[in-house]
Parts: C-alpha cells; structure tokens; sequence
C-alpha cells in the first residue's frame, strides 16, 4: 500500500458513509491510501476551510466528496483548493423520520437535487460529478487520474478493465450454455 496518502473522501454526515465506503473499497483494492473524515459544508464551514489547508498541505492529489440534500459539501471545497474534486451525490435517507411510511423514507427529489447541486457549479469553481450513490466510480476515475503519474496504478488498472472484459465474455458463454431462464434463476437466485 502506497503509505503516503494520495486520496481525500470526506462527507456530509455519518449517514453518507453508507454510499462513501463504495470509494474506499476500491481504493483499498488497489492499495492507494486515504483518508476519510466528516465535514459538514453547514455545520462546520470553518472545519472545511481547515481541511481544505490540511489537504494541501499534505500532498493529496484528489479529493473525493460526498454530499446529499443540496449537497455543497463538494462545491465548497473546490472552492477553498486547487486540487481536483470529485463529487459523489448522494439520495438522502430520512433514517430519523418514524418508520411508518416507506414513502416518506428517501428524498423528495431522488437524489437529483444533490447531482444538479454538484455538477452545476458557477464558472472557475468545477466540480466533477458522478452518478447518484456511484462513490465506487469516484474511485476509479480518481485512480485514472493518478495512473497520468503512477505507472503501477496504471497497470493495474488496466489488469482491471480486461479482468472487467473477460467477465463479460464468460457470463455471456454461460448465458448461451444455459439458456435465459436458467441463467437468471443460478445469477440471481
């Protein structure tokens, strides 16, 4: 594992972690180090400017933020760096509204409300998105990003693409092999 870390993943909330270990997952299978911490755009604005001093100041090349709600977590922090933020919108649960009504238990907007909050960031302070709950893709195109300067990342990246190709080869002969039906009832079962 690379012991320098390279990766900030910072979130809103506790709740957000539910979405956000998707991205440290990753970065773990590839033995790139992070670090994590919470950091609230609205109730610790000041924690974020620090953050934002302590993530220069410690070399890391990108910072993976996840927000959810109007999600400005991401927006403020590029905002306070230069370094490259990607963000990860998040679908609020309302895990402490009574749990009588499952209608009532996800955001009124799905989670697009944190995308558009995310991806339309004013002129000189962009933010790059992913999709809602996609914390494992900010993962990866965080990991491409460094493969421009790290030949090892590169090549396992690359390993993982054709891992991803041969995959889909294999379910496909075993699809053909087992027919449509069957092949639902083993995959999913």
């Amino acid at each position: 594992m690379v012991s320098k870390k390279l990766v900030g993943i910072i979130m809103g909330s506790s709740s957000d972690s539910r979405i956000m270990h998707g991205a440290a997952e990753i970065l773990d299978q590839f033995k790139v180090s992070h670090e994590d911490q919470i950091i609230s755009a609205h109730r610790t604005p000041s924690r974020l400017d620090t953050y934002a001093k302590h993530a220069e100041k410690s070399g890391f090349k990108i910072i993976i933020a996840g927000a959810g709600g109007a999600a400005h977590l991401p927006g403020m922090i590029a905002s306070h760096t230069v370094i490259p933020v990607i963000g990860v919108p998040i679908l609020v649960y309302n895990d402490k509204q009574s749990k009588k009504s499952e209608k009532n238990k996800f955001s009124a907007f799905g989670g697009l409300d944190s995308l558009l909050s995310i991806s339309e960031m004013p002129t000189g302070s962009p933010v790059v998105s992913v999709g809602i709950n996609k914390a494992a893709n900010a993962a990866i195109y965080a990991l491409k990003i460094l493969a421009n300067e790290n030949s090892t990342i590169k090549r396992k990246l690359q390993k993982h693409k054709f891992d991803q190709h041969e995959n889909v080869l294999k379910e496909s002969e075993e699809l053909k092999k087992l027919g449509l039906t069957k092949f639902v009832k083993k995959k999913f079962k």
